[in-house]
């Protein structure tokens, strides 16, 4: 049988700092709306954090591409741990972390990520309910299954006080009937919540009415994607939502500088796209200091 590589840190036991992130983790959600601008790397993290972010959140599709692969599941748990170390290390705030589906289908997979993420200084998770990107999901009762050996992992490790942040995706792909899918989100809310869930993330609903009326009715808090073009953080708020992120937005407004400094470089020759840059000084200090 293979050796799975995270199991070197299954016996990691998390430490008072941990402990007192995650408890920070949980009042932020708690008391006040939680704005998480997501990060893919250290440095990213560093600067969301310079920025004044209480809490780091990752983002999986960054992650991806900061590591040459495509968003999708398509890293391994290694891989992701790796980067999760690396960012946790970089910043002294609390830090969430994307495992996508959990990198791997069974409860067995979900605990081994869980506790593999706690050792590397992550003190909260996102955990998806789809089975392959665009559907289908995990039912009720698998998926609670799966959350509910999230938790007793984080409690094996030390930290059951971890944030589980259960996401459903049910909008962002489509899952069912179009006019089913508010109810479809509330039946998840619910065992999801009882599997052990602190919240619920809601990605592709941004329908104002349609959150307010989740957010009245669900026994999570709720999460929800914003996203250029649609609800602003205080209409968001304002409907309920009590923790907003960008999930890949932040990484492509990032990697898109990137690509119309180089195409403006090739171009005319020349190189504005660079004006209002941090400067050299201010972001090499993030990690000389």
């Amino acid at each position: 049988m293979p050796v799975d590589p995270t199991s070197a840190t299954d016996t990691h036991t998390a430490s008072h700092t941990d402990t007192e992130k995650a408890r920070l983790l949980r009042r932020l959600s708690a008391d006040t709306v939680l704005v998480l601008p997501n990060a893919w790397d250290a440095g990213s993290a560093a600067v969301i954090a310079a920025a004044g972010a209480p809490a780091i959140a990752t983002t999986s599709g960054g992650v991806s591409w900061s590591l040459g692969r495509g968003d999708g599941q398509g890293l391994s748990r290694q891989e992701m741990v790796d980067a999760v170390r690396r960012i946790a290390a970089s910043v002294d705030v609390p830090v969430t972390v994307d495992v996508e589906g959990g990198y791997g289908p069974d409860p067995a997979d979900v605990a081994a990520t869980v506790r593999a993420v706690v050792a590397a200084g992550a003190v909260g998770v996102n955990l998806e309910d789809s089975t392959a990107v665009g559907g289908p999901l995990f039912d009720l009762a698998a998926q609670g299954a799966r959350l509910r050996a999230a938790r007793r992992a984080a409690t094996d490790a030390g930290l059951p006080d971890l944030v589980i942040n259960a996401r459903t995706d049910v909008f962002l792909f489509g899952i069912g009937a179009a006019d089913g899918r508010s109810h479809d989100v509330l039946a998840r809310a619910e065992a999801y919540a009882e599997a052990g869930a602190d919240g619920i993330f809601v990605p592709g609903l941004l329908d104002l009415e349609g959150l307010r009326a989740l957010c009245a009715r669900s026994p999570l808090p709720v999460n929800a994607m914003a996203v250029p073009g649609g609800p602003t953080v205080a209409e968001l708020a304002d409907a309920g939502v009590r923790r907003i992120s960008l999930g890949t937005a932040l990484a492509q407004s990032a990697y898109s500088v990137a690509h119309r400094a180089a195409a403006e470089l090739f171009g005319t020759g020349g190189h504005t796209t660079l004006g209002g840059a941090l400067n050299y000084g201010e972001l090499n200090g993030l990690f000389t200091g």
